[in-house]
C-alpha cells in the first residue's frame, strides 16, 4: 500500500478518536459543574448574600448534640460590676504612699538635728514651714514651741527632737476631731409625702471646677458601696454636659444610679430634688449630689448653692456638705474655702491631689480657718484613691 495513503488513514483515525474524547469530556464537565474556589468567587454573580435573619434560622447540630440541646438558649453575657477596695485597704495604701512621698517634716528634722542651731538655721526652718502652707500664725506658734523645747531638752538627738515635732504637729492636726461622715438616714421634713419613701442620707458636694469635685463624687460612691451602702448620685452641675457624662460613667462601674437632666443649663436645684426623690423611692441609703463650681461671682454662688440645699431639705435635712479642695493650691485654696463656707454650711473637707506632703500644712490651715475637719483625702488618680483621713498616719508621713 502506498505509504502516503497509510499516513493519511492514521491521521483520520486519530482525529476521529480525539473528537470522541473531547465531546465525552464536555459532557462530564456539565454534569459535575465548574470547580470554584471557596475563597475567590469568579464574579459578583457567584456570591450568594443571605439576610441576617435567614442566617440565624440556618442551624447545624454539632456532633454529639441532639437538636433539642442545640436549640437551647444560651445565657446572655452580663456586665461585671467592679468591687471597690475595702476601707482598711485604702487606709493602708494611703499611709504607704504618704510615707514614700516625704514631707516638710524631714527638712525641719534635718536642720534640728545639726545641734547648736544658729539664727540662720531657725530661719531656714521657718521658711520650710511657711512654704508648706501652714500659714504665718501657725508657723510662728510652732517655731516658738520648737525653740522652747530645744532649750529645755538641751539635746541635738534627732529622735528626741522628732518626738517634740510629732507631738506639736499632731496637736495642730487635732486627732480628736470627729471625721466620720454623717450617713444616718434623717427624719422626713414636715410636708414630705410618706408614700414617696423615707429620704436617704444626703451628701452635697461643693467646690470650684478643677479641684476634682465630680471625680471625687464618683470615688465617694465607691467608698460607700465598699461599705455595702446603696447609693444614688445626682448630676446637678448642669452647666457642663461632660460632668453628667462623667458621673454616669462612675455610677455604671459600681451599679449606682445617676439622676441627670439631658438639657444643658437645666435648673440644678430641680435635678438635686429629683435625685433625692429617686433615692427615697428606691429606699437607697445615701444620695450624693454634685454641684457646679463655675459661677461668675460670690453672690451668684451663694444664691445657687443656697437654693439647692433648701430644695433638697424639702425632703429631709442635708447631713453632709463636703468642700472639695485641691491640696496643691495652698492659700488660694483657702480663699475658695472661705467663699464656699459663707455660701453654705460646710461640715467637712475633702483634700484632693495630696500626692506629696510638701504642701501638707494646708490640712492644719483649712481646719483652723473653717473650724471643720478634713474627712477624706485623695491620693493619685486611681478609682479607689480616696480614703478617710488618718491624722497620725499623716503626721508620721510628714516626718518620714
Amino acid at each position: 500500500m502506498d505509504p502516503l495513503l497509510i499516513v493519511l488513514i492514521v491521521v483520520v483515525v486519530l482525529a476521529v478518536l480525539g473528537g470522541i474524547w473531547f465531546y465525552a469530556g464536555r459532557n462530564r464537565g456539565t454534569e459535575v459543574g465548574p470547580e470554584i474556589s471557596p475563597h475567590k468567587p469568579t464574579s459578583a454573580d457567584d456570591v450568594l448574600l443571605t439576610p441576617p435573619q435567614e442566617q440565624t434560622s440556618q442551624s447545624h447540630t454539632p456532633p454529639g448534640l441532639s437538636p433539642t440541646e442545640e436549640e437551647a438558649p444560651q445565657p446572655a453575657a452580663t456586665a461585671t460590676l467592679e468591687r471597690p477596695e475595702s476601707i482598711p485597704g485604702r487606709m493602708q495604701r494611703l499611709r504607704s504612699r504618704l510615707a514614700g512621698a516625704g514631707g516638710f517634716g524631714r527638712a525641719v528634722l534635718a536642720v534640728l538635728s545639726r545641734g547648736d542651731l544658729s539664727e540662720a538655721d531657725w530661719e531656714e526652718i521657718e521658711d520650710t514651714l511657711l512654704t508648706s502652707d501652714l500659714g504665718l500664725e501657725v508657723t510662728t506658734a510652732l517655731m516658738d514651741e520648737l525653740r522652747t523645747q530645744a532649750k529645755v531638752l538641751d539635746t541635738s538627738d534627732p529622735q528626741a527632737i522628732r518626738g517634740v515635732l510629732r507631738q506639736e504637729l499632731l496637736r495642730l492636726v487635732d486627732p480628736d476631731l470627729d471625721r466620720s461622715l454623717n450617713l444616718n438616714r434623717p427624719e422626713p421634713a414636715e410636708g414630705w409625702d410618706a408614700s414617696a419613701g423615707r429620704p436617704a442620707a444626703a451628701v452635697l458636694m461643693v467646690g470650684v471646677n478643677g479641684t476634682g469635685k465630680t471625680t471625687t463624687c464618683g470615688k465617694l460612691a465607691r467608698v460607700l458601696v465598699a461599705e455595702d451602702k446603696s447609693v444614688v448620685m445626682g448630676a446637678a452641675d448642669t452647666f457642663r454636659a461632660a460632668a453628667a457624662d462623667q458621673l454616669t460613667t462612675w455610677g455604671q462601674r459600681v451599679g449606682v444610679e445617676v439622676v441627670r437632666s439631658e438639657r444643658e443649663g437645666a435648673d440644678p436645684a430641680s435635678v438635686a430634688y429629683d435625685a433625692v426623690r429617686v433615692a427615697a423611692e428606691g429606699d437607697a441609703d445615701v444620695v450624693v449630689v454634685d454641684t457646679a463650681g463655675r459661677l461668675q461671682n460670690k453672690a451668684g454662688l451663694m444664691d445657687e448653692l443656697g437654693k439647692i440645699k433648701r430644695v433638697m431639705e424639702k425632703a429631709a435635712e442635708v447631713g453632709e456638705v463636703l468642700l472639695v479642695l485641691d491640696a496643691t493650691t495652698g492659700q488660694n485654696g483657702m480663699r475658695q474655702a472661705q467663699v464656699f463656707s459663707e455660701a453654705v454650711g460646710i461640715t467637712g473637707i475633702v483634700l484632693t491631689k495630696l500626692d506629696g506632703t510638701a504642701k501638707g500644712g494646708i490640712v492644719v490651715t483649712v481646719q483652723k480657718e473653717l473650724g471643720v475637719p478634713v474627712k477624706l483625702v485623695g491620693l493619685g488618680e486611681g478609682a479607689d484613691d480616696l480614703s478617710p483621713f488618718d491624722p497620725e498616719g499623716f503626721v508620721d508621713a510628714l516626718l518620714g
